[in-house]
């Protein structure tokens, strides 16, 4: 049992050093631009424009039922036009960009894990070392700075929908007067909310291109080592967001102590 234990242990800190160094090639390559412009913007399509209808969904039915909910409890204590000052927080810090996060790590982490996998399987990445392209530049470094720009821009339209379909329920279904739950709205959410949110939207962007892109390269061989990566980007990059998320709110907060207010 001693043994196995540190033999997992042991995998899971080899594939933490080589995530952080492909992290460090990644990032020394992103300052220098190498990247093709054309594969750049094909990126920022694939990962953010035909993500689009997953995120404006789930962005939607989100701030619906967190009204809902939000509204049921309120109205027990007679505070029903506060219900869309909590749904505009919780949207702006929290829901918008982990959801959004969690749909476009299922969608894009999936599809750049395959398609990197199946190079690995097809030997075309030993080719790209051949003709002296370097992986990183050519494989990583468009999907990660795709992913930083998409996913902000994704979580933006998740939060303005969500708010959106939020007052039309509030006004239309629940009822509430649209003058005050507009004014509580504006009120109590503010700048620092949505600034908290696309940092928060940036760095998840990089997770789910980084780890996808890791667990491509360094997939085992044949159908079942692409399929085993492609589950395993998905799912740690799910895990690691919602981690990163909890460590991400409390910096944010103290740093907005610490120089905001003082």
């Amino acid at each position: 049992m001693n043994f196995l234990a540190r033999t997992w242990v042991g995998e899971w800190l080899t594939g933490l050093g080589r995530l952080a160094v492909l992290t460090r090639d990644a990032v020394a390559s992103c300052l220098t631009f190498k990247a093709s412009r054309r594969d750049l913007l094909y990126q920022i399509y694939f990962i953010g424009i035909k993500s689009q209808a997953v995120v404006l969904v789930t962005g939607a039915f989100t701030g619906m039922v967190l009204t809902a909910q939000t509204y049921f409890q309120f109205h027990k204590v007679k505070m029903d036009t506060a219900t869309l000052a909590v749904v505009g927080v919780s949207m702006c810090d929290e829901l918008g960009p982990v959801l959004t996060a969690l749909m476009v790590a299922g969608r894009v982490g999936a599809a750049i894990a395959a398609e990197i996998g199946t190079m690995r399987v097809t030997e075309q990445i030993d080719a790209l070392r051949t003709l002296a392209t370097h992986p990183i530049d050519y494989l990583v470094v468009p999907r990660l700075l795709a992913s930083m720009i998409a996913l902000p821009l994704l979580t933006i339209e998740s939060i303005v929908l969500g708010i959106g379909s939020g007052y039309f329920v509030g006004t239309q279904l629940m009822g509430i007067d649209p003058t005050y739950l507009y004014f509580n709205l504006l009120q109590y959410t503010g700048d620092i909310d949505v600034v908290f949110g696309m940092v928060k939207s940036f760095v998840y962007g990089g997770i789910i291109a980084l780890i996808g892109c890791y667990k491509g390269m360094t997939c085992g061989m044949g159908a079942e080592g692409v399929g085993r990566a492609t589950t395993e980007a998905v799912v740690f990059s799910s895990i690691t967001i919602l981690i990163t998320n909890f460590f991400l709110t409390l910096l944010l907060q103290r740093l907005y102590v610490l120089f905001w207010l003082s």
